[in-house]
């Protein structure tokens, strides 16, 4: 072992390191290695900037002191595969061209924010340094289906996107309100509303749905075909 010589004298850099992570993480990591790549990674993602950061898997392996001190590259991938088991590091794969290439967050709510983005395909190529650019954070039509219709598949997001390239955002809004109000959660009738909204004009036409009978909710008049219970 080598002793450690002691910090140097003046003003050091520093980073920061949440509370949490003393109190709450900290105790439940029981391998040396993890807990090197946890930290390290903690450090590293603060030199980055922007609303989104991420680290990607040559941020870790051009530190030849931390590679040194965890066994090489076989000692990284373990480390950093523990880190995401524990879910103290959040991990997305993305498709560059012929390559892929894999970003790693911290799992802190903007951590989470960026990886859900790419997660859906909100991303697009970036610099060869950041080879991948997210997007701003999805605007609140995403937040609105996941709150009241669903999960948000990488299906659904597709065709989310598609409306607000077709429809004004306030028409997508209010299609889904519409679909609350009436209780159908199926992102076919908001598509049918809006679609009828761009042949006849904005009105109030919108679908009616009659007293429950026998148990069974159901809709007429003309999006009836529309809708799947």
């Amino acid at each position: 072992m080598t002793p450690f010589s002691g910090f140097l004298p003046g003003k050091q850099p520093t980073f920061a390191v949440y509370a949490q992570f003393v109190t709450d993480l900290l105790p439940q990591i029981d391998d040396l290695i993890e807990l090197k790549v946890t930290i390290y990674a903690m450090w590293a993602i603060q030199q980055r900037e922007g609303t989104y950061r991420y680290l990607l898997r040559r941020d870790f392996t051009a530190s030849a002191e931390l590679l040194a001190g965890i066994g090489g590259e076989t000692g990284l991938d373990h480390g950093l595969a523990q880190a995401c088991v524990r879910g103290s590091l959040l991990s997305v794969e993305v498709e560059l061209g012929e390559s892929n290439e894999r970003l790693y967050f911290i799992n802190t709510q903007m951590g989470r924010n960026g990886y859900e983005q790419v997660r859906l395909g909100l991303w697009q190529p970036g610099s060869e340094r950041l080879p991948v650019e997210i997007l701003p954070e999805r605007p609140n039509i995403y937040r609105l289906y996941e709150d009241h219709f669903g999960s948000l598949t990488p299906m659904i997001a597709d065709m989310l996107k598609d409306a607000e390239k077709e429809f004004p955002l306030s028409w997508i809004v209010e299609a889904m309100r519409i679909a609350v109000a009436k209780n159908a959660l199926n992102w076919r009738f908001v598509q049918a509303v809006l679609d009828r909204w761009q042949r006849e004009g904005k009105g109030n036409a919108v679908a009616q749905r009659p007293d429950e009978r026998d148990g069974k909710r159901y809709i007429t008049g003309e999006y009836a075909d529309f809708i799947e219970w």
